[in-house]
């Protein structure tokens, strides 16, 4: 086993809420387009021929971890990074880290309906609604993606979509995944790069996010950045995964100065901010324009400040008339984290407008790694693709191939020989004295943060991979 190997995904899951059973009657429908599959509502897309459709299904049920002890490899690693700490792949998900990261892109619809809009408040709230829905594909998974090899590429074109991605694992130590997605049509730019940080608790994996996002509207010469938000799983040494997103996220446009600060609220002693997401919109001179608020699991609302105020007090003062002794079960227990109670849906405030709605998961999803039907696709080899990809594409990965087909001792196997290839490698270039080189991002200048940053060098789609690094 690796004992180098970056152990950075705390991105699991927790129990479905059913939390989709909204009552909308009191909304107004602020996209009222039909979702196409940029949503995600959608996985399947045929070709000019008709015949291929995306799956909708993995080639086998996820492998069973019943039989194995993730605290027999924790237990002496608490209050410490997970750096470098040695993982079985049976915790794994048949994805890398870099198929995960585009997960954000599966409500690309919320970008193209930003770019649609003439004012800047409605598009600064779409684009909220954007960042929120790019965590909300975390909920309920439970394992971790296969960490990148240095080199290791993936990438996303759905023409249906009009977008295309392209990734890069820029880094090993520490561990950064570079990413960069551009519309077909010259409409936008989503680009960032991503080192996440993690540190065990005990009971708990907490999630550090580094790395920022940026999001270019073209037409609108605009640019938007935000950080996500931290997470904590809980329950990961006894008792069913849940995690919880917490903290404050800032969406800057610095072409107008407007800003969205989400705060993503903690589980709280009781429980009662479960999942929950509020936040507002001001303009440059600090007014308050929009109210954001919903869940990270369900959907997200904007309303009228003024509204909001009313329909809280109004609130408080129900609560205030009705308040009655309840028995609380804490976030707390001496057995582990106990997952809170269900509680109540989304409350729609009259005059809201609805920005976004969570894609119900697929009917067999819990047996297929809690995948949804988005993230089904991200691994498959389309007809002809194995001719026109690079060597390093996470599609032609052998352990994430077989953990796919439920082959746990060929991905295990697979694994080991590469990682230890990629510190072979490792220790050639260091007695050569060479340094690695990435090969379509480079490390630079965010311009609109004045931060470091690793941006997309452009030229992958020219097919030209002559010069790719042999990792597999």
């Amino acid at each position: 086993m690796n004992s180098e190997e970056e152990f950075y995904d705390a991105e699991t899951g927790l129990e479905s809420d059913d939390s989709c059973e909204v009552s909308f009657k009191d909304a107004l429908v602020y996209d009222s387009e039909q979702v196409t599959a940029g949503g995600g509502t959608t996985t399947t897309t045929t070709q000019e021929n008709g015949v291929w459709e995306r799956r909708k299904t993995l080639p086998a049920e996820m492998i069973s971890r019943n039989n194995f002890s993730v605290w027999s490899i924790l237990k002496k690693c608490i209050g410490m990074e997970l750096s470098k700490i040695a993982m079985p792949v049976v915790f794994n998900e048949p994805l890398s880290f870099l198929q995960r990261i585009s997960e954000y892109m599966e409500h690309t619809h919320l970008i193209h309906k930003a770019c649609s809009l003439s004012d800047s408040i409605d598009r600064m709230q779409v684009v909220a609604a954007f960042a929120v829905s790019a965590v909300a594909s975390q909920w309920e998974r439970t394992g971790k993606p296969f960490n990148p090899l240095l080199g290791e590429t993936y990438e996303l074109i759905r023409e249906d979509e009009g977008y295309r991605l392209i990734s890069e694992q820029v880094s090993h130590h520490p561990p950064v995944s570079a990413f960069h997605a551009q519309s077909l049509k010259q409409e936008f730019e989503f680009h960032g790069s991503i080192y996440p940080k993690l540190k065990f608790w005990g009971k708990s994996v907490e999630a550090e996010p580094k790395g920022t996002m940026t999001l270019e509207l073209l037409k609108h010469k605009e640019a938007y950045t935000w950080t996500n938000p931290m997470c904590c799983v809980h329950n990961i040494i006894l008792g069913k995964l849940w995690i919880e997103q917490y903290g404050t996220v800032e969406i800057v446009n610095h072409s107008t100065g407007d800003k969205c600060v989400l705060n993503f609220k903690p589980c709280g002693m009781f429980g009662k901010e479960l999942h929950k997401v509020e936040g507002y919109i001001q303009d440059k001179s600090k007014k308050k324009r929009r109210v954001i608020y919903g869940k990270w699991t369900e959907c997200m609302y904007s309303v009228d400040p003024k509204v909001y105020e009313a329909y809280r007090k109004s609130d408080k003062k129900m609560v205030a008339d009705s308040k009655k002794p309840k028995s609380e079960h804490s976030c707390e227990s001496d057995e582990g984290d106990e997952l809170p109670g269900v509680q109540e849906t989304v409350t729609v405030i009259p005059g809201s407008a609805l920005l976004w709605r969570i894609t119900p998961r697929p009917a067999h999803s819990a047996q297929m790694y809690n995948f949804t039907s988005f993230a089904m696709t991200l691994n498959e080899l389309e007809p002809g693709m194995e001719r026109v990809l690079p060597p390093t594409d996470c599609r032609l990965r052998p352990d994430i191939r077989a953990m796919e087909n439920a082959d746990i001792d060929t991905a295990s196997t697979e694994k080991e020989r590469l990682e230890e290839k990629q510190r072979a490698s490792r220790r050639e270039r260091s007695k050569d004295e060479e340094e690695w080189s990435t090969r379509w991002f480079q490390l630079g200048t965010n311009p609109h943060t004045g931060a470091e940053d690793w941006l997309y060098t452009g030229g992958y789609f020219d097919r030209n991979y002559t010069d790719c690094p042999n990792i597999y």
